[in-house]
């Protein structure tokens, strides 16, 4: 029996096809089960052309028998089988698929549901094995071997093989301090590799598993041998979306997703026509553990006709929807050629568009009809919505900014930026917002007393991303956002406004005496109408609010910015009626103090906390 050289051009070919296409080696179980399910289909389809309409479709099977002290893994399936020429050309010529062909061959057939394409899937064998035997029978023909040991050629010969169909036994190499390819020998790592790539194979994928059970009428145990079937063959998301329970869909998010709630929400997306595809995809009521981790991997899994290709397809989410958990089917896609990975075109663009668009859809519907439901959603990932209007320099902020949320100070409850818009009274003209650490401090800024006073709500900010988020939007229905800290709210009749510029003239002396007292900690003092009951605070220059620096701040080298604010003080409150008798000594430790409660009502840290306690008590 001569040995026959691979039909591609040189042995350089064939080492790609087994060490560069596929970059995990399990994906070789992969292959050749899909191998089987396009066999088994040929079979039936050419049964239902030659009209035998008794086929029985339950007694297809796909079985895996590993064995360890062999050290060989078979692959057995009953579908169409090879003939020796066929063995020899779509197995001698790389690249050669006869999937592909029988595609071509029956292009106007709408029930052909076949995986292959390339011809390169079976060469995935060699990355875990010395040799490859196969053994074919193809109905009408005499069975026939093939073999090669994957360096620069192969065998046919005659063999006896009686059942229709294909026996591929795979003998593996041998382990190494390196490698374990004895791993594809245990039925546990079969079995979890079946449920990741080949769960939804329509088609039963059988291994034979030690159980153990109870004795009858008796308690002790027995160890038994048995079938078992790997896969679910039929996935949840083909079934009619009216043949889904509500509780079907939970359990199926549990369970593929490891989560131990049921999700916020559900949508099952059905899209046919140039692009077909279908869509299940899950809101979360909770974070991940990892979510804000770097370990945390977004995107969807994808699968072409139930065979799983990637894991993490991160290109179908946008970073802002990546709390979405889900996955995409469709037979649609251009995959490369080792179907571990996408080429980048219109398909995926595409459906990664409509996805979002549905995403959006649901979350304001959730807002509209669910919104308990919405806000425990939005507890979880509202910062992941709110970086979104921010990030890119604000390219999404129209698309996300109803789905936001913030406290409304007025109504003690989350709002959307519509529904405080609808609230303003007429006389308001822009929407206020204030910043801090806890919704407790933000509540008591004194910046926001006359706000307040004036009738106005208050939209009140506590994650670190909010004040750059509204900054970015600007506006909202042509409401421009304004925190209560900016220096001139315009909230004053003209006469307020007149009366405050001859106090700040007469205490420009006062201001100045006091500006040299606190030297470069402060940009300016100055006076201001915003304060009701507090003696004084900070506010922000040039764009720079106070928790926008304290963000900045906790950055990397954001410790060395300066604290660039200017000093408030209400010229109406009792402390400052006393500063202007005081002497040059006494003046600064009232400054000092003044500029060190403003700084603690803001949430920033003293300098020196010991001067303060020491001045403090020197006043007591």
């Amino acid at each position: 029996m001569q040995k026959k050289l691979f039909k591609a051009e040189s042995k350089k070919l064939l080492d790609l096809m087994i060490h560069s296409i596929y970059t995990h080696r399990e994906i070789f179980l992969r292959e050749l089960i899909s191998n089987a399910s396009d066999a088994i289909d040929k079979r039936y389809y050419a049964a239902m052309q030659r009209g035998e309409t008794g086929v029985d479709k339950s007694q297809f099977v796909i079985r895996l028998e590993p064995n360890r002290e062999a050290r060989t893994l078979t692959i057995t399936d009953n579908g169409c089988g090879m003939s020796a020429a066929e063995l020899e050309q779509d197995l001698g010529t790389i690249a050669k698929s006869g999937t592909s062909a029988f595609k071509a061959e029956h292009a106007d057939a709408e029930d052909i549901d076949i995986i292959g394409k390339f011809g390169v899937g079976f060469y995935a064998a060699f990355m875990v094995s010395k040799n490859v035997t196969v053994y074919s029978h193809k109905e009408g023909e005499d069975a026939a071997q093939w073999s090669s040991d994957g360096v620069d050629g192969y065998t046919v010969k005659p063999c006896e093989y009686e059942p229709i169909g294909t026996k591929i036994v795979l003998s593996l190499k041998d382990d190494t301090d390196e490698d374990s390819y004895g791993e594809f020998l245990e039925t546990f790592r079969l079995e979890q590799l079946v449920k990741k790539y080949s769960d939804y194979i329509r088609y039963p994928i059988v291994m034979q598993v030690e159980t153990s059970r109870k004795k009858a009428d008796s308690d002790e145990y027995e160890t038994v041998v048995e079938d078992k079937t790997l896969n679910s063959q039929v996935p949840l998301w083909r079934k009619n979306k009216n043949e889904i329970t509500k509780e079907q869909y939970a359990q199926f998010y549990r369970d593929a997703f490891h989560d131990y709630e049921e999700p916020a929400s559900t949508l099952h997306i059905n899209t046919e026509g140039m692009l077909s595809y279908t869509a299940l995809l899950f809101i979360p009521k909770k974070a991940p553990f990892d979510f804000n981790t770097k370990d945390y991997k977004r995107g969807l899994k994808l699968y072409a006709n139930g065979v799983m290709i990637m894991e993490h397809c991160e290109e179908l989410l946008p970073e802002y929807f990546n709390f979405v958990q889900g996955l995409v089917d469709s037979p649609d896609l251009s995959l490369n050629i080792s179907r571990e990975m996408l080429q980048h075109d219109r398909q995926l663009s595409a459906i990664a568009n409509n996805l979002k668009k549905k995403i959006l859809s649901e979350l304001l519907r959730m807002q509209r009809e669910e919104r308990e439901n919405y806000e425990t959603f939005y507890r979880a990932f509202g910062r992941t919505l709110k970086f979104g209007v921010y990030d890119q320099f604000g390219m999404n902020k129209d698309f996300l900014k109803d789905t936001l949320l913030f406290y409304s100070r007025k109504e003690d409850k989350l709002v959307t930026l519509k529904e405080y818009v609808d609230a303003m009274p007429e006389a308001q003209k822009e929407i206020y917002y204030a910043a801090g650490d806890t919704l407790a401090q933000v509540k008591k800024l004194p910046q926001a007393e006359r706000v307040a006073d004036k009738g106005f709500d208050i939209l009140c900010l506590t994650d670190d991303v909010d004040e750059f988020a509204l900054r970015i939007l600007e506006s909202y229905q042509d409401k421009k956002f304004r925190s209560v800290s900016d220096p001139d709210l315009d909230l004053n009749t003209e006469e307020e406004k007149k009366q405050m510029e001859e106090k700040a003239e007469q205490a420009k002396p006062l201001l100045e005496r006091i500006k040299n007292a606190l030297g470069d900690k402060v940009l300016d003092v100055r006076l201001t109408d915003r304060l009701k009951n507090a003696a004084a605070c900070l506010t922000g220059d040039e764009g720079m609010s106070v928790e926008m620096y304290k963000v900045l701040r906790q950055l990397p080298n954001g410790q060395t910015l300066p604290m660039t604010f200017h000093l408030d003080l209400n010229p109406d409150h009792p402390v400052y009626a006393k500063l202007a008798d005081l002497d040059d000594e006494t003046l600064k430790t009232y400054a000092e103090l003044l500029l060190a409660q403003a700084q603690l009502i803001a949430g920033l840290p003293l300098d020196d906390p010991a001067a303060f306690a020491e001045s403090l008590c020197k006043l007591m």
